[in-house]
C-alpha cells in the first residue's frame, strides 16, 4: 500500500495545486526538525516523500511567524521518539522512554508561553487543552489525530472511544525519511487528509471530511478568544481551513481522491441530512463555504448545483413521499444572503420560456410549491374508497389534510420571506417568479380547461396563500397604508399581464388607448404584492372554487350515467364474455367517479380552511376599500364618507381595471357566505355591504350584469339564518347601517329593472333566479319602517322609476302564476289519465305520459317557489306604493291579472288544481288566495283600480268574489273586518261595472279613428309616434315602452319623450264625446217631456 500511494498522490497533487491556486490559498512557511525552512511553489498543499509538506493558510496567518515546537527529553534532547506498541503513547501522555516531556511553545524569537487550562480527559468538545505533562507537539498530534481519526501506527486502528482510525502509511514514510518525529502536525496534515480521504472504502471522501468538519468545529468553538498568537488556536484554525478546502475538493474534484465524478451533485444528499448528523451540512460549514464565494466561484457553483438537484429530485415526489427534508434544506439555505443571491441567479429560477404545464417542475421553486394534498396519488390516500366512508371519516381526513398543508405553507412563506428580505435583486426575482406563475395560467379561467396546459390547483393555491401572507404586514385595520397602493401601477410596466382580460367598463380599444399612455416611475413593494395577489386569487383559489362547482356537476352526471348503464346488465347475463367486458367497463367508470370524488373532498378540505379563508377575506376587504376609494369623488375614502349615487363621470382608471378585481371579491365572499359564514366578523361586513350597495345603486359603473348579480347573491347568502343569527351574518347590519337604510332598497329595485335584459341567451330564466334573491333581501328589511318611509318619499319624486319597477313586477307575477297553475292543471289531467287507464294503456304511451308527468312536476315545483315569493312582493309593494300600481299604463294589466287568477283559484275549473302531494311543490292554495285577496284590498280605495277591474270583460265575474268570500269564511282565512272590506269591495266593482257599461252604451258606435290601434278602446290622450306616424293612446304606448323600447308598428327605437301630442285628434274625440253626451241629455229631456204629457 505504501508503495502505491506516492504515485497516486503525485497525480492528484498536480490537480490540487491548480485548485488551491484558484482558491487563493497560500502555504505558510514552517521549519522542519533540522531548522530548514521549506515553501511549496504556488501555495498548494504538497504530498511528497522527499521534502516537508506545507499547509495552506489564510492571509492573516501569513503575516505572523509560525510557532516553533521544541520538544526535549532529559536523557536525549535530540532523540526522536520511536514507534511504540503501547497505544496510549500515541495520545501524548508519555514519551517512549517513560519520561515526562518538557514543553516549550514559542513563536520564532518569542519568549515562553504559559500552558493553557487543562482539558477534560476523553472529551472531544470544548476548548482543546493540554494534559498534564503534554508538550505542544504531543497536543497537536493528539488533537489532529482525534479530529481526522488518523493514526501513524499500523497496529493502532481504534481510538480510546472505539472509533476506527485511518492509517496513513505515506505520511509515516515521509516523516521517517526526513528524520522527523512520527506524529501529526499541521505541516503534514495536508498530505494526511488527502491520503485518508482517498482510502475511506465504501463511504465517500465527503462523508469522511464532513464528520471531520463537525469535530474540528467543536474544537474551534472551544476557544473563547480567537488569538492568532495562541499556537493551539493556530493549529485548530489551520485544521479547519484545510478541512473545508478538502470538502470543496471532494465536491468539485472527486478525481483528486481517485473517484469518478458523480452524475448528481455530491452535496445534495448531505443537505437532506439533519445538520447535527455527521453527514449533514451544519451552519458553520455553510457560513464558511459562503465566505469563500468572493474568491472561489466553484464553491458557489457547487452549492447552487446542490440546490438545483434538490429541486429536480423533489419535482418527482408528492406529499406522500419524504418531501420534508427537501423543504427544510431550502429553509436552511435561504438564511444565507449570498446563497439566496446565487439561487435567484440560477437559470432555473426564472427560465426565459417555460410552458405553464411544466412551471411547477421546470423552475427552481416550482417543486416546493407543487407539494400539496391535491396531487392525484395523495387525494386517493386521504380519501380511499370515498363512497363507502361516512361523514365523520371525511371530516377527519379533511382536518388532517389541512394540518399537513398549513405546516407546508408556513415553510413556503418562510422561504419566500427570506428571499424577499435578502435584497433588491432577490426581491425582484421573487416577485418575477410569482408574476410568471399568474401570467402563464390565464387559461385556468377558460370555459374548458386542459389540465396539461396549466399549473395544478395545489400549486396555484400555495402561491395564493403565500402572497396573501405577504400582504398581511400592510393590511392594518385602519387602512393607514392603502394610499401606498399605486393607482397607476398597471400603467408603468407592470409585472401582471392584463392585456387580454375583460375590463370592468371599457372595451378593448378604450383599454388599449388608456394603457398605451404609460406613466413614469417604479412601483413599490406594497403595490407589486397587492396586484400579484389579486391575480393569484383569480387564477388560483377562485379557479379552484369554480372547478369544484363544475366537478360536483360532472360527478352527478357520471353517477346518473352509471345508473343508466346498469339497466342494460340483463342483456349480457347469458354471455359470460360480454358480461365480463361489461363489468370491466362499469368498474372503470366507477373508478373514475371514486377518483373524482376523492379529489372533490380534497379540494373542499383545502378551501374550507378557516385560517386560509380568514386571510383571504382580510385581503379582499382591503381590495373593497381600494375599489371604493377609486370611485369616490376625491379618492379619500375611508377618511371621508362615500355618497351615492356616484358621479356620472367614471374614473378611467376604474373603468379599465380587469373585471376580476371585483370578480375575485364577489367569488370569495360568495364562497364564504355559502360555506363558512361563521368566520365573517362585523368589521369586515361593513365594507362588504357598502361595496354591494354602491355598485348596485350606481350599476352603470360595471358592464357585466352577472358580476352585479353576484353582489345580490352575497347579500342573499348574508341573510340566511345561521347558528345564533336568525337574520344571518348581514341581516342586522342591513337594518342598522345608515348607508344601507338610505340606499339599499333603491339599489335592489334598480337592479331588478336592469336584470330584465342581461344579453345572454339564458336571460329569461336568469332574471327569475336573481329576482328571487332580491325578494328575500327585501323581505328581510321590510319590517324596518325607515326603508318604507324612504320608499314612499322617493316614489313621489321618481315616478317613472317606480312605474318601470311595478310593470316588471307585474309581468313576473303574471308569468309565474300562469306557469305554475297551468302546470298543476297538467299534472291533474295526467294523474287522472294514468289512474283511470292503468291496465289498458299501451306501455309506450304510459312511459311517455309518465315522462310528461315528471316534467310537469319539475316545472310546477320550480315555478311555484317563484310564484310564492313574487305574489308576496306584489302584496308588500301594493300596500306601500298604491299610486304607482294605479297609474293608467299599469292599472288595467294589474286588474286583468288579478281577475284571471282569482277565476282560476275559485272558478268552476278550480278542481283541476287538486293535485296529489301539494306540499311537494310548495303549493298552498289557501295561502295563495289570501295573498291575492290582500292585493285587492290594498288598492280598494283607488277609483282607477275599481273601474279597471270592472272593465275586465274576460275574467271579471262577481260570483268569483262571492265564492272567495265563502271559502275565506269557511277556512277562517281572514278576520271579520277584512271579510267586510272584501264584501264592500265586491259591491264597488258591481256598481262600477254598471256605470261603465252605461257609459259605453251612451257612446254607441265609436269611429275607428278614435280607437286605440293596440287596445281597441276609445283614446283619452292620443299621441303621434314620430317614425310610424301612428296615433295611439299615451297610456298604451307608455305601457308598451315599459317592456319594449321600440315603436310597435315599425320597430324603430322609441322613447316616451319623443311622442307628439295629437291635439287635433284629441279635440275631435272630445267633440264626439260631447256630442254623444248632448244627445243623451236631449233624449233624457224629451223622454221627461213625453212622460209629463202622457195622459194620466
Amino acid at each position: 500500500m505504501a508503495d502505491s500511494v506516492p504515485d497516486a498522490v503525485s497525480d492528484a497533487d498536480k490537480i490540487r495545486n491548480k485548485r488551491l491556486a484558484k482558491l487563493g490559498s497560500q502555504a505558510t512557511p514552517s521549519s522542519n526538525s533540522n531548522g530548514e525552512e521549506t515553501n511549496s511553489s504556488g501555495g498548494a498543499p504538497q504530498a511528497t516523500t522527499s521534502s516537508s509538506v506545507e499547509s495552506a493558510t489564510d492571509s492573516k496567518q501569513q503575516e505572523k511567524p509560525n510557532p516553533r515546537f521544541d520538544v526535549s527529553n532529559s536523557s536525549s534532547p535530540h532523540e526522536s521518539p520511536k514507534p511504540s506498541p503501547n497505544p496510549f503513547s500515541q495520545l501524548g501522555m508519555r514519551l517512549s522512554n517513560g519520561a515526562v516531556p518538557r514543553i516549550n511553545i514559542s513563536p520564532a524569537g518569542a519568549g515562553p508561553i504559559t500552558p493553557q487550562k487543562r482539558e477534560r480527559l476523553g472529551s472531544e468538545t470544548g476548548r482543546p487543552s493540554s494534559r498534564a505533562g503534554e508538550t505542544i507537539q504531543e497536543w497537536e498530534d493528539r488533537i489532529l489525530s482525534g479530529i481526522f481519526r488518523l493514526t501513524l501506527e499500523l497496529n493502532v486502528r481504534l481510538d480510546t472511544h472505539g472509533h476506527p482510525l485511518h492509517y496513513v502509511a505515506s505520511v509515516r514514510e515521509d516523516l521517517e525519511e526526513q528524520g522527523e518525529p512520527v506524529r501529526f502536525s499541521t505541516t503534514v496534515l495536508d498530505q494526511a487528509i488527502l491520503e485518508a480521504a482517498s482510502n475511506v472504502g465504501k463511504t465517500t471522501p465527503l462523508d469522511y471530511l464532513l464528520a471531520c468538519w463537525k469535530r474540528v468545529t467543536k474544537h474551534y468553538k472551544g476557544f473563547k478568544s480567537r488569538n492568532t498568537e495562541d499556537p493551539k488556536y493556530a493549529v485548530v484554525q489551520e485544521a479547519r481551513r484545510l478541512c473545508m478546502s478538502y470538502c470543496i475538493f471532494a465536491v468539485t474534484m472527486p478525481d483528486m481522491f481517485g473517484r469518478e465524478p458523480s452524475p448528481t451533485n455530491p452535496l445534495t444528499p448531505h443537505l437532506l441530512v439533519d445538520q447535527e448528523d455527521d453527514r449533514g451540512l451544519c451552519h458553520d460549514f455553510l457560513s464558511e463555504a459562503v465566505s469563500r464565494f468572493p474568491e472561489d466561484d466553484s464553491t458557489r457553483e457547487a452549492l447552487l448545483g446542490a440546490i438545483e438537484d434538490l429541486s429536480h429530485q423533489l419535482a418527482k415526489m408528492s406529499m406522500n413521499g419524504n418531501y420534508k427534508p427537501y423543504v427544510l434544506a431550502l429553509r436552511t439555505i435561504v438564511r444565507y444572503p449570498a446563497l439566496v443571491n446565487a439561487l435567484v441567479q440560477s437559470p432555473y429560477f426564472l427560465p426565459p420560456s417555460v410552458p405553464a404545464g411544466t412551471l411547477e417542475v421546470a423552475t427552481l421553486l416550482g417543486p416546493f410549491f407543487q407539494i400539496s394534498p391535491l396531487q392525484g396519488e395523495v387525494t386517493t390516500q386521504f380519501f380511499a374508497s370515498p363512497k363507502t366512508q361516512d361523514k365523520s371519516y371525511i371530516i377527519n381526513s379533511q382536518r388532517a389534510l389541512r394540518m399537513t398543508l398549513q405546516t407546508h405553507q408556513t415553510d413556503l412563506l418562510d422561504i419566500v420571506n427570506h428571499i424577499v428580505k435578502t435584497g433588491k435583486e432577490a426581491r425582484d426575482k421573487m416577485l418575477g417568479w410569482f408574476a410568471l406563475c399568474v401570467n402563464l395560467n390565464h387559461k385556468r379561467r377558460a370555459m374548458q380547461v386542459d389540465s396539461k396546459l396549466v399549473s395544478s390547483d395545489g400549486f396555484m393555491i400555495n402561491v395564493t396563500v403565500c402572497l396573501d401572507q405577504l400582504c398581511e404586514p400592510f393590511m392594518d385595520a385602519t387602512f393607514s397604508k392603502i394610499d401606498r397602493i399605486d393607482v397607476d401601477y398597471l400603467r408603468h410596466n407592470p409585472r401582471v399581464d392584463i392585456r387580454e382580460e375583460t375590463k370592468l367598463n371599457a372595451d378593448q380599444n378604450a383599454s388599449d388607448r388608456f394603457y398605451s399612455e404609460t406613466t413614469q416611475g417604479t412601483s413599490n413593494f406594497i403595490s407589486e404584492v397587492f396586484f400579484l395577489t389579486l391575480a393569484a386569487h383569480h387564477y388560483g383559489s377562485e379557479a379552484a372554487n369554480s372547478k369544484l362547482d363544475q366537478l360536483d356537476k360532472d360527478l352527478r352526471r357520471m353517477e346518473k350515467s352509471v345508473e343508466e348503464i346498469e339497466l342494460d346488465r340483463h342483456k349480457f347475463v347469458n354471455n359470460p364474455r360480454q358480461l365480463r367486458m361489461f363489468e370491466e367497463a362499469v368498474k372503470k367508470y366507477k373508478d373514475q367517479i371514486d377518483k373524482g370524488l376523492s379529489y372533490k373532498y380534497a379540494v373542499q378540505g383545502v378551501l374550507l380552511d378557516d385560517l386560509t379563508q380568514t386571510r383571504s377575506m382580510q385581503f379582499m376587504r382591503y381590495v373593497i376599500v381600494w375599489l371604493l376609494r377609486l370611485v369616490a369623488p376625491v379618492q379619500n375614502y375611508p377618511k371621508q364618507q362615500l355618497h351615492l349615487p356616484l358621479p356620472d363621470q367614471q374614473p378611467e382608471v376604474f373603468k379599465c381595471l380587469p373585471e376580476y378585481f371585483l370578480e375575485d371579491v364577489v367569488g370569495n365572499f360568495k364562497f364564504i357566505m355559502r360555506n363558512m359564514p361563521h368566520i365573517i366578523t362585523s368589521t369586515q361586513s361593513d365594507e362588504l355591504v357598502m361595496l354591494c350597495i354602491t355598485f348596485l345603486r350606481s350599476s352603470e359603473y360595471i358592464k357585466n350584469p352577472y358580476l352585479k348579480s353576484g353582489l345580490v347573491t352575497i347579500l342573499f347568502h348574508g341573510i340566511w339564518p345561521v347558528s345564533h343569527r336568525a337574520k344571518g351574518v348581514l341581516g342586522d347590519l342591513l337594518n342598522s347601517l345608515p348607508f344601507a337604510t338610505d340606499h339599499l332598497l333603491h339599489a335592489l329595485m334598480k337592479f331588478y329593472i336592469e336584470v330584465e335584459n342581461t344579453g345572454a341567451h339564458t336571460q329569461f330564466y336568469d332574471k327569475f333566479n336573481i329576482r328571487y334573491e332580491i325578494f328575500q333581501i327585501i323581505k328581510c328589511i321590510w319590517s324596518n319602517t325607515v326603508y318604507r318611509e324612504h320608499l314612499s318619499q322617493e316614489a313621489k319624486v321618481n315616478l317613472d322609476f317606480f312605474v318601470r319597477f311595478v310593470n316588471l313586477l307585474l309581468n313576473d307575477v303574471t308569468f309565474v302564476l300562469d306557469e305554475s297553475l297551468s302546470a298543476f292543471v297538467e299534472i291533474y289531467n295526467l294523474q287522472q289519465e294514468l289512474t283511470a287507464e292503468s291496465s289498458s294503456m299501451d306501455p309506450t304511451v304510459r312511459t311517455e305520459k309518465e315522462e310528461a308527468l315528471s316534467a310537469a312536476k319539475g316545472k310546477a315545483k320550480s315555478y311555484m317557489q317563484l310564484t310564492n315569493e313574487t305574489v308576496a312582493m306584489l302584496k308588500l309593494f301594493t300596500e306601500a306604493l298604491a299610486d304607482s300600481f294605479t297609474m293608467p299604463e299599469i292599472v288595467q294589466r294589474l286588474a286583468d291579472m288579478l281577475d284571471y287568477n282569482l277565476d282560476v283559484m275559485v272558478g268552476p275549473k278550480n278542481t283541476n288544481l287538486n293535485v296529489e302531494n301539494r306540499a311537494e311543490y310548495g303549493f298552498n292554495p289557501r295561502a295563495l288566495l289570501a295573498e291575492i285577496v290582500d292585493v285587492y284590498l290594498n288598492l280598494k280605495d283607488k277609483e282607477s283600480f275599481v273601474f279597471a277591474v270592472a272593465r275586465d270583460g274576460r275574467s271579471y265575474k262577481p260570483r268569483n268574489f262571492e265564492k272567495a268570500t265563502t271559502l275565506m269564511k269557511y277556512h277562517t282565512m281572514k278576520s271579520p273586518q277584512e271579510l267586510a272590506a272584501w264584501t264592500a269591495l265586491g259591491e264597488k266593482f258591481k256598481k262600477a261595472k254598471e256605470v261603465d257599461d252605461q257609459a259605453e252604451e251612451d257612446l254607441g258606435e265609436v269611429p275607428d279613428e278614435f280607437l286605440d290601434p293596440l287596445m281597441f278602446t276609445l283614446m283619452e290622450d292620443p299621441v303621434i309616434l314620430p317614425t310610424s306616424k301612428t296615433s295611439v293612446d299615451r297610456s298604451t304606448i307608455r305601457s308598451h315602452l315599459l317592456s319594449d323600447p321600440n315603436d310597435p308598428f315599425n320597430r324603430a327605437p322609441l322613447k316616451i319623450e319623443e311622442v307628439i301630442t295629437d291635439t287635433a285628434l284629441k279635440a275631435r274625440i272630445q267633440a264626439f264625446k260631447d256630442e254623444k253626451k248632448g244627445k243623451k241629455i236631449a233624449e233624457a229631456g224629451v223622454m221627461k217631456e213625453v212622460m209629463d204629457t202622457t195622459p194620466g
